[in-house]
């Protein structure tokens, strides 16, 4: 270790930050303690006859629904953590560590690709190399699968579920790993561009959206397939007449009324451009705004029998089951989830 290093490394021993958005120590115990706050629960296991070379270094920005870190430790470790509850993309920026999926065999990783933790995949890290620094990069599930509709321009049927390599070499994945890279690096210049809410905003929605075009995961074809046909102007007018008023009590009459088509045309447009009956786009909006406010309630301000009736559903025990089968949660889970 340089003595410029050495000396930063032993002012910051107790875990101070050497500067804003970098954090120094060579504590074990301080290092998981900051890892879990910035990304989530961490387990670090250091060789004993290592320990003196342990030094984490983190170097951290905050974009909104993303985290983007700079990580190392200074020596040779083995992680393990909880399930996360995020989407989490470690790409390697110096030296490698190994990735085993299931009972497939172990891979080593290095600087040609990063790594997407899915929480529907069974992924494990372990022997991060002495010289191994990763940019590790903490992205919301919930605001990946909005982005994802966005882009789709429609609800999803089904969480996506990513293939757990990213290409960094070329192409988009060596854009989305270049641009997080810059958020860190701008995120240290004070006043700089990240500090403004409006650039901020930006890059966030574009790291999102990038990601979801860099990596491979279920909804991938469905990306790249040329854009849909122009929606009808019936199923637009039922459209946003549910987004405006999604707890009145419709039927399919009434929404074919609304659409001024047969009930019949009314189905079949609906299944062909949208990709679900009229009604099932009724419930799913429904389960959007219900969801959304639960997350935006603190836990003891509200109550997920009220908000339920109040986004017009009638029949608790189904609507549980829909809830859970949508967001693979219960509501009283997302209320209670920070």
């Amino acid at each position: 270790m340089a003595s410029a290093e050495a000396a930063e490394a032993a002012e910051s021993a107790n875990g101070r930050a050497a500067e804003p958005g970098i954090f120094v120590t060579r504590s074990v115990e301080e290092a998981s303690h900051v890892l879990s706050e910035v990304y989530y629960d961490m387990r670090l296991e250091v060789r004993r006859a290592d320990a003196g070379d342990f030094v984490t270094r983190i170097h951290q920005a905050d974009l909104g629904a993303l985290t983007v870190g700079d990580v190392s430790f200074g020596t040779g470790i083995r992680t393990g953590y909880c399930e996360p509850g995020f989407y989490h993309v470690c790409v390697p920026l110096h030296g490698g560590f190994g990735v085993q999926e299931g009972a497939a065999p172990p891979v080593r990783t290095t600087t040609s690709k990063g790594v997407i933790y899915d929480p529907t995949r069974n992924i494990s890290v372990y022997d991060w190399e002495p010289d191994c620094r990763v940019m590790a990069v903490k992205v919301c599930k919930l605001a990946v699968h909005r982005q994802l509709e966005i882009l789709l321009g429609r609800p999803l049927g089904r969480q996506p579920r990513f293939k757990p390599y990213i290409d960094i070499t070329c192409g988009t994945g060596r854009s989305w790993a270049g641009l997080a890279q810059w958020s860190l690096l701008d995120w240290s210049v004070p006043r700089g561009l990240l500090h403004q809410p409006l650039v901020a905003g930006r890059l966030e929605q574009t790291l999102l959206q990038g990601l979801l075009l860099a990596t491979d995961h279920s909804y991938r074809a469905q990306l790249e397939a040329p854009p849909p046909q122009m929606r009808p102007a019936a199923v637009k007018r039922v459209m946003e007449a549910v987004r405006e008023h999604p707890a009145e009590p419709y039927d399919a009459a009434q929404l074919a009324a609304v659409a001024q088509v047969s009930l019949r045309t009314l189905q079949e447009a609906f299944r062909k451009h949208v990709g679900m009956s009229p009604m099932a786009y009724v419930t799913e909006v429904r389960l959007q705004r219900v969801r959304m406010q639960l997350r935006t309630s603190p836990p003891d301000g509200a109550n997920v029998t009220d908000v339920a009736y109040q986004w017009g559903f009638a029949h608790l025990g189904r609507f549980a089951q829909r809830y859970r089968a949508r967001f693979g949660e219960t509501p009283s889970q997302t209320l209670r989830s920070p």
